[in-house]
């Protein structure tokens, strides 16, 4: 769930038209003028220190040394065989001569779409259909790029290039609601944070899976309108219904195993992979080694990853590493695992930071690489070098840095502005393009070479500085307090243009506050809807300042600060928001009569939890698509953090139903009614308890939108509500 913040910030698109006197408005926040330029869509190419991106019919490849055009490896209007108007996304073959291109995709869930592929010859420009049977999932090159498997309607199926795109069907017992072939169930692509679950040997001989038997997984159905915009004519009398299998806390998940096929003889086996009854398989991995795939395998605690060698052929497993951490292994660790010739890159917090391991194949530990401070993401290994490059917080929880670390030992710094850095490194290890911003700096693009010196800038948003300071944003600043507990707090303090400290402000904080997450950033995505905290500035106008604090359990500090929640999340968070709160009220230019609280998702739990924490500190709140009983939400995310309702009852007590009758402050509820994530359930439970304790409150919902409540006017409409709410309340 940490990552939804992440996913509905992508789907906002900011500002359309200028307002009179260049002030803000909120559908200026809903469209596209306030959008930074962005250097994206880079897919490097390997060995080479060039990369590909999408310019609109196009692919086009381009020098990361000098930042221009070399070729134009497909366009649209110019191909042999088959012929279409427009394309999405691409991928290479291994060996660079071929592309899948993905058209007329459509979502499913956060990560997964079907989409109907072509297959693209790049030295004779033909286009030819993967396949004549219906959309594809996930088509996968085989090492030699003569072979392409993909799952459809959850069954695998294979296409042989050299046999004119013959076309196999490996698997028949995949059925919707039933069994999965080749990807993963709902809960495990939703938290595990994966879509695909096939995988050739690196011979091309065998190709490998994982089945999910979710047929004694319990089915949740959500009711489907008619609806506007788009409208779906079929319920315009009846209501529809959209059921899938969702496992919630304590309850039976699917039954995962593993399979090999063997692509010479049709024989299909049950690799021998040792694992718990109730355990999971969050990923299947190639090697160089034909004879080796790597299976992992995972508790149903959370709190032991176990990385196995599985020979395709005799199906014999072979254990390699096995990671044990207190209370649980994040997520983004395992995400992180990198696979590079006989090398494994292995992240892990069990020094109680998050380092870097390096082992090789046999799982003998190398060389350890870190510190006393979290690595935050692993960009490659150069195996010719023994270079490894990494982003870290090594200056502060807020900050984020670009690293190499030697073979040698020797670690250096890439990156020279403090900030957040980011990077994309050629396939070569030469060069890399570094996004750099802050938090009242749009991003920066440059390129530098391997040591770090800059190459050339290739985008720095001046045009968006210029209208930023036209609509009059207001300047973030960090601050930092300690609470009584004696806990040292990190935030983020937006003030009105025209501030006065004669006066005094009511507030409005923003958070999300889930588990390792971060909304305290040095960066310019910082912000309770991102793009530079537009909609913060929009309530920076209407008189608020606006506050945003990582309270304990968030990321960037460790294992010991962010695990601290564990077996009771929410308790020390809502804590932390109200000590916000009380801190805030001391300060001689803040009402403290006149402070809001808001959040989505987790940030919209945390807000009922911190409103009803026994201390009336919140005159307002507002809580978006927000869990309100975590027996209401999935097996994997909830028990990470929470172990089951039977083994942890007290702590799947302390929710704001439970809560409910502590509640302060005037209330506003919103939701979406086809929310797969976040059920409603949710807030229809949450708002019969609030009825039941005579408690006022507002509630808006959403029809048919998820998680992220998006779509035509929809964003617009929302956002008006949070900002018109906090104006009638705190004004």
């Amino acid at each position: 769930m940490k990552r939804l913040l992440v996913f509905f910030t992508a789907l906002l698109m900011f500002a359309t038209t200028m307002s009179a006197g260049g002030k803000l408005t909120v559908r200026d926040i809903t469209g596209s003028k306030f959008s930074a330029k962005m250097v994206q869509g880079m897919n490097p190419i390997a060995g080479t220190d060039t990369y590909a991106r999408i310019e609109g019919k196009k692919i086009v490849s381009y020098s990361f040394k000098t930042g221009k055009q070399v070729g134009v490896l497909f366009d649209a209007d110019n191909t042999l065989g088959k012929k279409i108007d427009s394309f999405d996304s691409y991928s290479f073959s291994p060996d660079g001569k071929r592309m899948l291109i993905q058209t007329k995709t459509e979502r499913i869930y956060r990560r997964s779409y079907k989409a109907v592929f072509y297959i693209y010859n790049i030295a004779s420009r033909r286009l030819d259909p993967l396949s004549d049977g219906g959309p594809q999932q996930i088509p996968t090159w085989s090492e030699d790029g003569q072979q392409v498997a993909f799952v459809r309607d959850n069954n695998i199926f294979l296409v042989k290039l050299l046999y004119d795109n013959a076309e196999i069907q490996v698997t028949k017992d995949g059925k919707f609601n039933e069994v999965i072939n080749g990807l993963p169930d709902w809960v495990n692509e939703e938290e595990l944070g994966f879509n695909k679950a096939l995988t050739f040997n690196a011979d091309g001989t065998m190709l490998c899976w994982l089945r999910y038997d979710e047929s004694k997984v319990k089915t949740y159905s959500l009711q489907m309108y008619k609806g506007l915009a788009p409208e779906n004519e079929e319920y315009a009398d009846y209501p529809g219904e959209y059921s899938y299998k969702y496992p919630k806390a304590g309850h039976d998940n699917s039954v995962v195993s593993a399979w090999s096929y063997d692509i010479k003889s049709h024989k299909i086996n049950r690799l021998q992979v040792p694992m718990d009854a109730d355990g999971y398989m969050p990923r299947i991995k190639m090697t160089d080694d034909p004879t080796r795939i790597i299976i992992y395998t995972m508790n149903r605690h959370q709190d032991q990853l176990c990385l196995y060698s599985v020979n395709p052929r005799t199906t014999v497993a072979q254990l390699i590493i096995k990671e044990e951490v207190p209370k649980y292994v994040k997520e983004e660790a395992m995400e992180n695992i990198r696979f590079i010739g006989n090398n494994i890159l292995l992240p892990s917090d069990r020094s109680g930071y998050m380092n870097l391991y390096v082992y090789n194949m046999n799982g003998q530990l190398q060389r350890t690489i870190g510190g006393n401070f979290d690595i935050t993401a692993v960009y490659g290994y150069d195996a010719k070098t023994g270079d490894v490059y990494y982003q870290a917080a090594a200056l502060g929880a807020t900050d984020r840095q670009i690293y190499v670390s030697h073979k040698n030992g020797k670690t250096v710094r890439l990156t020279d502005k403090e900030g957040w850095n980011t990077a994309v490194f050629s396939g070569d290890y030469q060069y890399f393009v570094n996004t750099w911003s802050d938090y009242n700096t749009p991003y920066i693009f440059t390129t530098r070479t391997r040591d770090g010196k800059v190459v050339s800038t290739l985008e720095d948003n001046s045009d968006l500085r210029k209208t930023i300071a036209e609509y009059g944003f207001c300047k973030r600043e960090d601050f930092s307090f300690t609470t009584s507990e004696g806990v040292t707090l990190n935030g983020w303090m937006m003030k009105p243009q025209n501030f006065d400290a004669s006066k005094k402000y009511p507030v409005i904080m923003h958070q999300y506050s889930g588990p390792g997450s971060q909304q305290v950033t040095n960066a310019w995505s910082a912000g309770s809807m991102g793009q530079g905290g537009a909609f913060d500035s929009y309530l920076a106008q209407q008189g608020f300042i606006l506050v945003c604090v990582d309270g304990r359990g968030t990321g960037g500090r460790g294992a010991e600060f962010e695990k601290c929640t564990y077996l009771k999340i929410g308790d020390l968070e809502s804590k932390d928001q109200v000590e916000t709160a009380l801190y805030l009220g001391s300060l001689p230019f803040v009402d403290k009569d006149r402070i809001g609280i808001w959040g989505w998702s987790f940030g919209g739990f945390n807000t009922l939890m911190s409103m009803s924490e026994g201390r009336p500190v919140f005159r307002a709140g507002v809580a978006i698509a927000a869990p309100t009983n975590w027996k209401f939400y999935d097996t994997i995310y909830t028990e990470r953090y929470m172990r089951t309702p039977k083994e942890n009852p007290d702590g799947y007590a302390t929710n704001p139903i439970e809560r409910v009758a502590k509640l302060h402050g005037a209330l506003l509820l919103c939701h979406g009614t086809a929310d797969d994530n976040v059920h409603p359930q949710n807030v229809y439970e949450y708002a019969e308890a609030l009825v039941q304790a005579d408690k006022d409150f507002r509630e808006l919902l959403y029809t048919n939108r998820n998680h992220s409540i998006y779509g035509a006017n929809t964003r617009n409409h929302l956002l008006r509500q949070v900002a018109n709410f906090f104006i009638t309340e705190l004004k």
